[in-house]
């Protein structure tokens, strides 16, 4: 009969003892040892350790010599930046975002620049049919791009097919949703379905060198959907970013083991599919050639890429008595509240009678603690009708004493200003490098800048 094994383990150090003892004999102190219940030890049990029948492997060191990986290049100059300059043999790549957004049509036109190169490359599509697929690749201009296209859901027909010949260099899986392994039950979609589907597929890239690239679907809130251990399986997750009723779309990396993380690529809907935008700067900036009051410019950073962004503000005083409302569109609405309060506590002004309404001009989502500085001097001229100048931009992080912390990459973010025709920096005083056709001011307070845009 099988018996419970016992042991009494040390609370303060971790030692093992085989019997209850009053002292530790390791570290010395008293009644600390308490009993563990461990696994029950049959002769089974017993005769199949798993510490003993196994085949050993060699173990390397750290300072051995690594070839780095090969790319494989798309030809698609945004794609292959967010990527970290392409994709790599033998890699898995998932890429998420809103139906409609445009994940598809970046994936087909990739996949007939690859083929059109020399490439092997095979689009298995589990949502459309495949006449459906070429009817966009001809509207797109692509039809006579030698991409192998087929219409399949099951992962078993799918690696049976590609076994028959050369393995393809890249393999595009549209969508992992769709797919389903017969080796489990389950309807396609489902949590154990997806990740074994996914499992496979990401095996025979692996085996093969072919760089996969799987679409996901994702849920209501943005996150992909199946499991979250899907995004763990692969090597890169690409987050496609943007509203349809918008022309712009942000390519994001947001897993990347090849490359940096939070890397952008940037691209607009156009009638011929997503064309590459080389200046993402230019596009979410309006005519600035006078000053309007609400509106600042901030230099953001995606990764290593310098983006600026024009940051718009309205205030409207209400009657008393009305509950004044707060409206943001691309900032959080916690760090907004956050500025108000400073606003109000440090440098008396009083925004608790007025309506707030804050926008990030073209549909980008800011998540850079930089545009404190930005937001708070678009608050204060909105409420006072002072225009920033227009050939000004500010960044820098407010603390809730009011103090006007510095950030990071201040001299990338200068340079990427006075490159398209800025002239001044409202910035922190720690931040005051010096940069070619800047003249930045330096505040290390937030009542400085107030004091400063007002005229005090």
């Amino acid at each position: 009969m099988a018996k419970p094994q016992r042991r009494f383990v040390c609370q303060l150090c971790g030692s093992v003892a085989s019997k209850w003892q009053g002292q530790c004999v390791d570290c010395g102190e008293w009644n600390t040892l308490v009993e563990e219940t461990g696994g029950v030890v049959t002769p089974f049990a017993a005769k199949h350790d798993l510490r003993t029948g196994g085949r050993a492997f060699a173990l390397a060191g750290l300072d051995s010599d690594v070839a780095l990986p090969d790319r494989l290049v798309t030809g698609i100059a945004e794609l292959d930046r967010a990527l970290g300059g392409g994709l790599v043999a033998g890699s898995a790549t998932l890429i998420g975002g809103d139906p409609g957004i445009g994940k598809s049509t970046l994936l087909l036109q990739a996949a007939a620049k690859l083929a059109g190169a020399g490439a092997r490359v095979a689009y298995i599509s589990g949502e459309e049919a495949a006449d459906q697929v070429r009817l966009r690749a001809r509207r797109m201009g692509l039809g006579g791009a030698p991409v192998q296209l087929a219409t399949a859901t099951s992962v078993r027909d799918i690696l049976t097919t590609l076994d028959t010949g050369a393995p393809p260099a890249l393999l595009v899986i549209d969508s992992i949703q769709t797919m389903h392994s017969d080796l489990i039950e389950g309807a396609p979609g489902t949590v154990s379905q997806v990740r074994a589907s996914a499992q496979e597929l990401i095996r025979y890239a692996k085996d093969r060198g072919t760089a996969l690239i799987l679409v996901g679907h994702v849920t209501k809130d943005g996150t992909i959907a199946g499991p979250r251990v899907l995004e763990h399986m692969v090597d890169t997750v690409l987050s496609f970013e943007g509203e349809r009723s918008h022309q712009y779309r942000i390519l994001r990396a947001v897993k990347n083991r090849f490359g940096g993380t939070d890397e952008i690529g940037v691209f607009a809907m156009a009638e011929q599919g997503l064309t590459e935008v080389a200046n993402p700067s230019a596009l979410f900036l309006t005519d600035r050639d006078e000053g309007i009051a609400g509106a600042t410019v901030f230099p953001a950073i995606e990764g290593t890429r310098p983006v600026l962004v024009e940051i718009q503000a309205l205030v409207v005083r209400l009657a008393s008595g009305a509950t004044p409302r707060r409206a943001v569109v691309g900032w959080d609405s916690g760090r907004l509240a956050m500025i108000l309060a400073v606003l109000e506590a440090r440098c008396g002004l009083s925004f608790s009678t007025c309506e707030v309404y804050l926008n990030v001009s073209g549909g980008y989502r800011i998540t850079d603690p930089g545009a404190d500085l930005a937001v708070a001097a678009a608050l204060v001229s909105a409420l006072a009708e002072r225009p920033v100048p227009a050939n000004a931009v500010a960044f820098g992080e407010v603390a809730l004493s009011g103090e006007v912390r510095g950030v990071a990459h201040a001299a990338l973010r200068l340079k990427e200003a006075a490159k398209l025709g800025f002239g001044r920096a409202l910035v922190p005083a720690s931040s005051r490098e010096p940069a070619s056709g800047m003249r930045p001011s330096g505040f290390a307070t937030l009542g400085a800048l107030v004091d400063h845009m007002l005229g005090r």
